[in-house]
Formats: C-alpha cells, structure tokens, sequence
C-alpha cells in the first residue's frame, strides 16, 4: 500500500496543514470557507472533498438546499452579494488557465471584502486547489462505507 503523504513528505503536509490552520482562524465566515471549498472541489471533481466540505458545510449551518444548488449559484436566489462575490471569485482562481482574474471581479470583491480578507480568500482558493490536486494526484477515493 502507498504510504501517504504525510509519511512520505510530512515537512510539506506540516507547511500545508500550517496555512490550513491560518485560514480557519483568518476571520472568514465558516460557512463561507466551507463554500468556496465545495465549489472549487466541485470544478475540479475532487469527490474526496465534496463528500468532506459538504460534511464540514453541514456541521457549519448549511442547508441541503443551499449544498445542492451550489453548482447553480448564479441562478439561485439564496446567496448574499458577498458569498455571490466569493464564488465568482473561486470559480475564477480555480479555472485561472482559462478566466484569468478578471477585474471586474475583483471590483465586485472588493464591495464586499477588505483588503485583508480579499487576500484571505485568495489564500483560502489557492489551498483548497492544492489539497484537490494532492487528493486526486495521491488517490484518495471514497470508500464504499463513505459514500453509502
């Protein structure tokens, strides 16, 4: 069986779990955290961290249906301007090769965040890209028992 990562490089994973750490005490809204997470592991189809943000999501107050129409949150009416903001923020990151950063979302970031936290919350994107690629690229899978 492959050792996993902290095993094989447990400097890196400390380094990483480091700025994991930073992020959940950064100020940013849990639920909002939880969010961005789900929605960039949806994009890069990262099923080991749907099933954990949508978990983690839950224990934060999110409704099913708020989970469920996240893949559709432009047309649903159920996200504040600011998560609306975040999203379209991760979406963005997320498919950077391809959207780029564009200013105006940026411009729509900055109505609704500080400095401090638009910063925060490109971290937050950066880290949870990372953690999808180490998931995919290091084969974790649900298990049957997780996914029944």
């Amino acid at each position: 069986m492959p050792q996993s990562l902290p095993e094989v490089v447990p400097g890196a994973y400390r380094a990483i779990s480091g700025v994991e750490t930073y992020i959940r005490g950064c100020g940013l809204d849990k639920s909002l955290i939880e969010l961005v997470k789900l929605r960039a592991s949806q994009i890069n189809g990262c099923a080991f961290c749907i099933d954990m943000h949508t978990r983690d999501a839950r224990q934060h107050g999110e409704t099913e249906q708020r989970l469920y129409l996240l893949n559709a949150w432009r047309e649903a009416p159920l996200y504040t301007e600011r998560e609306q903001a975040a999203l379209a923020w991760t979406e963005h990151l997320t498919r950077v090769s391809t959207d780029g950063a564009p200013k105006a979302a940026y411009d729509r970031l900055c109505g609704q965040f500080s400095e401090v936290e638009i910063a925060n919350l490109t971290v937050l994107i950066g880290l949870i890209n990372l953690w999808n690629r180490l998931a995919i690229g290091g084969g974790f899978h649900l298990s049957r028992a997780n996914a029944a």
